[in-house]
């Protein structure tokens, strides 16, 4: 469907709630002419216009849907290859459009999402697209508009146990998503959107404490320590930076920041990406660190250590605690990015075994 590449030479995709459009607009159009695209075109937000084939077709008296399987291009997204099937019904006169979640997506279940409680996981924008693709279906084929679409991605309820959805009370499937209909390869765009509306949520839940951790031991270790629940914890992954800035704007009363020694030595050294290929541990920070707290006699060895965990070895060997300098330095750069928004920080670090080594 889709040819156009990154600078790096990567294929772009299309997000579900494009595919959701082309699916909506192939069905309403049979379900008006009795004839179904193929392919599709689909303008989206931005002024792309792709076309999209379809997978699935079947017309009946009272309804008609069409599926077209999503390509994410070159991206690593849970959904990519999924099947993303409309279903439109003739509704009430002057109802408009009505959305309804069919078998693998999800519903609303939490206060905090830009969607009602009770609502089908089916996002504004796509909305909007779906609306506006009904509009010009009923315009260029004498048709009211007065429709039912329903989505649904069959094995979507399984491929939902991998993203955030849980953790954000959505329940029953996958969120239908996109804002241009675009996927950029490795923007991680979903991830950082998925950490917004983490923090959305437990603001509309009333949580004075979250957690955002590097990883699922990190997690662990933050949520026993503190006693806090699942709708408390952020799902960080790399993207510190998100997680802060974002919170700057919507704070809540405390944040604990938790994650391995490599990471949190990364974010002590200003990062707020902390993945390997955008950032590096500053072994020269540690080994200075370290001749600070009295111990000059392991700079040398600390900034040629292997690993990170290696330097950490090396310190505790000598009885120096490089694992909370490393917290407080990671403090600093937290409470940094957040400028003075009330919000209070603590940092943990710990092991590979979730043994904690520093906290601030």
């Amino acid at each position: 469907m889709t040819t156009e590449r990154t600078s790096d030479g990567l294929r772009y995709g299309w997000t579900t709630g494009a595919c959701a459009t082309a699916a909506t607009t192939a069905a309403y159009t049979a379900l008006l002419t009795g004839e179904f695209p193929d392919p599709v075109e689909v303008p989206l937000p931005k002024g792309k216009r792709p076309s999209f084939a379809l997978a699935t077709e079947r017309l009946d008296a009272a309804s008609a849907s069409a599926g077209v399987v999503k390509d994410a291009g070159d991206d690593p997204d849970v959904t990519h290859g999924a099947l993303i099937v409309s279903t439109v019904s003739t509704g009430e006169p002057g109802s408009g459009v009505t959305f309804r979640a069919g078998h693998g997506v999800g519903t609303v279940t939490r206060p905090g999402l830009p969607l009602d409680v009770g609502e089908p996981a089916i996002n504004p924008v796509p909305r909007q697209m779906m609306r506006d693709a009904i509009n010009r279906v009923a315009a260029q084929y004498d048709g009211a508009g007065d429709v039912v679409v329903e989505i649904s991605i069959p094995h979507g309820e399984e491929m939902a146990r991998h993203t955030w959805n849980p953790r954000l009370g959505i329940v029953g499937g996958l969120s239908v998503l996109g804002t241009t209909g675009v996927v950029v390869p490795y923007s991680c765009s979903a991830w950082i959107d998925s950490i917004r509306r983490g923090v959305d949520v437990a603001r509309a839940m009333g949580h004075q404490h979250v957690a955002a951790a590097v990883g699922s031991t990190s997690e662990r270790v933050a949520q026993e320590l503190y006693q806090l629940p699942d709708s408390a914890l952020l799902d960080m992954g790399d993207f510190a930076g998100a997680v802060l800035k974002y919170l700057r704007r919507h704070p809540i009363p405390r944040l604990t920041v938790a994650g391995g020694f490599a990471k949190m030595s990364k974010l002590a050294a200003g990062f707020l990406d902390l993945h390997s290929k955008r950032s590096q541990v500053d072994f020269g920070l540690l080994s200075r660190m370290a001749a600070e707290a009295g111990h000059p006699e392991l700079a040398g060895p600390i900034e040629t250590a292997n690993t990170a965990i290696h330097a950490l070895e090396i310190s505790q060997a000598a009885g120096l605690d490089l694992g909370a300098l490393v917290a407080v330095k990671a403090r600093e750069t937290a409470d940094d990015v957040l400028r003075g928004a009330p919000v209070t920080t603590d940092v943990v670090v710990v092991n590979r075994s979730g043994t904690i080594v520093g906290r601030s």
